[in-house]
């Protein structure tokens, strides 16, 4: 009991501190989520979970279906892990085929001159870490400016938010990465 008491008291202090911020690195030196210590802590609002999925899709393929606001991670047998995903809002959804040319961890961001047009109060460029928008993981689709990547608004999952990217929680988005590979195919369905 004395351990959980000095880890209340020392997450007190740091609350109430007010201007103290808690970083947290993993083995790597990486910043990376804080532990959760009470559960929850950024859960997808639509758990992932194992569906039949009858499809002539190859195994490892991605299927992301705009319309149904979920991604599918086509297994074998029929199976695919569905997630819950945020997708392009009203004029930012597009559809088609692409691979998976790069993956990162906690990447960083620089948003393109577009969005900063239509958004000139948004940073140039933000590092990786876990206030950047892109999350602790990002899937790059092909030459475009498009992502898999995670959200630090796991709430935003279910909706049509983004610009045109497809946003999962932390948590499924470092499942997801460490199940695909460089070149995968994502089928892209508006």
């Amino acid at each position: 009991m004395r351990p959980f008491a000095l880890m209340f008291a020392a997450l007190t202090i740091l609350a109430g501190a007010g201007q103290a911020q808690a970083q947290f690195f993993d083995s790597r030196g990486y910043q990376s989520e804080p532990p959760s210590f009470f559960g929850g802590g950024g859960a997808s609002p639509i758990p992932r979970t194992t569906v039949n999925y009858p499809t002539n899709y190859a195994p490892g393929t991605i299927v992301v279906n705009t319309a149904e606001r979920r991604l599918y991670l086509v297994m074998a047998n029929g199976q695919a892990l569905r997630y819950g995903i945020g997708v392009g809002r009203d004029g930012f959804r597009w559809g088609g085929v692409h691979r998976i040319s790069a993956k990162k961890e906690w990447p960083s961001w620089t948003p393109p001159s577009d969005m900063l047009r239509r958004r000139p109060d948004l940073p140039r460029h933000m590092a990786g870490g876990i206030e950047n928008p892109l999350g602790a993981r990002a899937m790059y689709l092909g030459s475009t400016l498009y992502r898999i990547h995670g959200s630090n608004e796991p709430e935003t999952i279910g909706q049509a938010v983004s610009s045109g990217c497809f946003r999962m929680t932390n948590e499924d988005v470092k499942d997801l990465y460490d199940r695909v590979s460089v070149g995968a195919t994502v089928v892209v369905k508006n």
